[in-house]
């Protein structure tokens, strides 16, 4: 009888002690996963912000451009008026 108990109790601990085991495993998985899952977002959100530091970007240059052109256009006219004040101080 008392080996019968004490193979019963051994058992019952063995069991235990699995269950314990498997319980860590799974937390450990779990800790895992949830690991890879954030990385998956991380990278989503970075990429997601590349993408509108790229957009920003390109309206930065076409802001740049147009600014560009505007300059061009009055250095253009400055220009232009100057060489036309002087042909009517010289032709006077």
């Amino acid at each position: 009888m008392k080996k019968i108990l004490l193979l019963a109790v051994t058992a019952v601990c063995f069991a235990g002690f699995g269950a314990l085991s498997f319980a860590e495993e799974m937390g450990k998985m779990k800790g895992e996963m949830k690991g890879e899952m954030m990385k998956g977002e991380m990278k989503a959100k970075h990429d997601e912000m590349k993408a509108q530091h790229g957009e920003m970007k390109m309206k930065t240059d076409e802001m740049k451009m147009k600014k560009d052109e505007m300059m061009k256009g009055d250095m253009k006219m400055k220009k232009d008026d100057m060489k036309g004040g002087m042909k009517g101080e010289m032709g006077h």
